[in-house]
């Protein structure tokens, strides 16, 4: 969790998700300009049931997805998607330097 600039407990892989809420928050990071190939690091609950469930613990969230960013939790894909729309999401990853400012003319 505290090496890779994001990780995503997800159903499914980036490439081919699993449930709605995993579709939707590779979406999210897609649309916010995050390059999956560099940044982040996936891994597939659905392989590992004793993953999917000490990840819960770990968290003290129940449900899958889970996103962290350098380390920290933040949240499921509704927290993902509030951050998105309210812009604090393109902040903080603006602020961790995952994606570059955007340059305003």
């Amino acid at each position: 969790v505290k090496s890779n600039d994001i990780v995503l407990f997800m159903k499914g892989t980036p490439d081919a998700p699993m449930c709605g809420f995993s579709r939707a928050s590779v979406q999210i990071l897609q649309v916010q300009g995050v390059d999956f190939n560099s940044k982040v690091s996936a891994f597939n609950v659905l392989e590992d049931p004793e993953l999917r469930e000490s990840i819960k613990e770990y968290s003290s969230w129940p449900t899958i997805p889970q996103i962290y960013v350098k380390g920290e939790f933040v949240g499921g894909c509704d927290i993902l998607l509030n951050m998105h729309q309210s812009g604090d999401l393109e902040d903080m990853l603006v602020k961790e330097k995952i994606i570059p400012p955007i340059e305003e003319d």
